[in-house]
């Protein structure tokens, strides 16, 4: 069994020239290969020193820029790379396609300024990287700016023109809130092809390893004013999980302006997104704005055959912000729209309570209804969009703000919504929408109180108020739109009330 793990594993990394160019098929024969043996990462584990690395030193150790693939040769796109060490405690091998060769790259000290470190001697020759990032002139044309970065497990991250990085993408999320630790395998190769002079994408696939699974990643990624990640992927599980989550985002909420009681904080918000957008087969879009709780709070939302799920950074008003060093309000929204039927299932929101902006306490993922068994493929397609401000998602009315105070009766909790959108403006003040909203869980199905609609003569919208009055120890569901002679004119607004 050894000698064949040693086999698979020199294999991933020397591939030999074929009579086609490497694509997805072979990087899904390497993963059908990984799951038939067991899971075994000590080959790419970094050597104990360089995991005890400082984080200054670690920060010390600087990609040298004139040392980029593909530098000095006329193509739009460039790749940097980083060093393993500390937080990054695996070696991740990287290959070159080139028409039909595959050529491995391999570290050299020569590639990275290791500052005020003195350990460069030490570095072994096969060490590997521990990611990479891709440059691309995005915002002007003598410039190659960041456009995409892969670092650390399967995360990876994006920019469209205009913007700074917020949230992060994974390749794949296992038993995230299960009765046993979440499980976080990595990519343990990537491929990329060399583009052509007048390319305007680049095309990557990743080898995925870990201890329940093994998978097969083809990335299309083109920049633009929305950059495009085209993502097809094929797994295998080694054995049964709990929780399989397809498409997985991590953001940071820390507070917003339902925020009940004040934060010591000169930013009147701070987040990297502050919503989950999804859209039903239906037609329906549902939007839930984010929360900071105070305990965990996982939230289901079924679905059969979704068209898409997305954490989204819709309020982008400086005002509203404040923040110069780190520019949340220039933070990405990512919005993934699924290829094929995806069947029956629900996504998941999970929400963990912060007392800071420094940590990711959202996740959101699709779990699919029928779990693969070990060994059988399971196959998902969708596109990312990396982006700014979008009128198409959702293309009626939206809730641009949820506001929330403790109302003006007692036990009650008071929610304000501003819904905005080109049909919402067109009504006048006398074309009133109605409002629907309704209640469930906790012991106040159906109390909504005080309940009123009216124009805002500011945005052209409309705002909708009410109240509700919490009781017991479970949440209490919110659901509101807006609606006139029938004909829905928002999307739905979706909520959690603690008592």
């Amino acid at each position: 069994m050894l000698i064949a793990r040693l086999f698979l594993i020199g294999f991933c990394s020397l591939v030999s020239p074929a009579v086609h160019a490497f694509n997805l098929d072979d990087v899904t024969r390497l993963a059908k290969q990984l799951e038939q043996v067991p899971y075994d990462d000590s080959s790419a584990k970094v050597p104990q020193w360089l995991l005890d690395i400082t984080y200054d030193q670690w920060r010390d150790i600087r990609f040298r820029p004139d040392k980029s693939l593909w530098r000095g040769t006329g193509l739009p796109f460039e790749a940097q790379f980083f060093h393993p060490g500390l937080y990054f405690p695996h070696r991740i091998r990287f290959n070159v396609i080139d028409g039909d060769k595959v050529e491995p790259i391999t570290l050299s000290t020569k590639q990275f300024d290791y500052g005020k470190n003195d350990f460069a001697a030490r570095i072994p020759d096969d060490l590997g990287y521990a990611g990479f990032r891709i440059h691309y002139p995005l915002n002007r044309s003598e410039y190659l700016d960041e456009l995409v970065v892969f670092l650390g497990a399967s995360y990876f991250r994006a920019l469209a023109r205009g913007q700074v990085y917020g949230l992060s993408a994974r390749g794949i999320a296992i038993d995230t809130v299960a009765s046993k630790p979440e499980e976080f395998p990595f990519f343990r190769e990537f491929w990329i092809e060399k583009p052509n002079a007048d390319a305007k994408s680049v095309v990557l696939y990743a080898l995925l390893d870990g201890a329940s699974v093994t998978g097969a990643y083809r990335f299309e990624i083109v920049p633009g004013d929305q950059t495009t990640i085209h993502v097809e992927c094929r797994l295998y599980l080694r054995d049964p999980v709990e929780k399989l989550g397809i498409a997985p985002l991590t953001s940071m909420f820390f507070h917003g302006e339902d925020e009940m009681y004040p934060i010591v904080d000169y930013r009147p918000e701070v987040h990297d997104s502050d919503g989950l957008l999804l859209r039903f087969e239906s037609g329906e879009w549902l939007w839930r704005p984010l929360q900071n709780p105070k305990t965990i709070q996982v939230s289901s939302f079924a679905m059969q055959s979704p068209k898409g799920l997305g954490l989204l950074q819709r309020d982008r008003d400086f005002d509203h912000h404040q923040d110069l060093e780190t520019r949340t309000d220039m933070r990405p929204s990512v919005w993934i729209e699924t290829r094929g039927d995806w069947g029956a299932g629900h996504v998941e929101l999970m929400q963990l309570p912060t007392n800071t902006d420094i940590h990711d306490n959202i996740v959101s993922y699709w779990v699919p209804k029928a779990q693969p068994n070990p060994g059988e493929q399971v196959s998902f397609a969708y596109t990312m969009y990396w982006y700014g401000a979008d009128p198409s998602r959702p293309p009626g009315g939206r809730c641009v703000a949820t506001r929330r105070d403790q109302g003006t009766i007692k036990g009650a909790q008071r929610l304000v919504l501003d819904f905005e959108g080109p049909a919402l403006a067109a009504l006048g003040a006398a074309e009133e929408p109605k409002g629907v909203v309704t209640v469930s869980g906790g012991d106040s199905v159906g109390k909504v109180l005080d309940e009123h609609i009216v124009k805002n003569p500011v945005t052209g919208g409309w705002r909708l108020a009410f109240q509700v009055r919490p009781a017991g120890k479970s949440p209490v569901e919110l659901r509101a739109f807006l609606e006139r002679d029938g004909a829905v004119l928002s999307e739905t607004w979706s909520y959690a009330v603690m008592p």
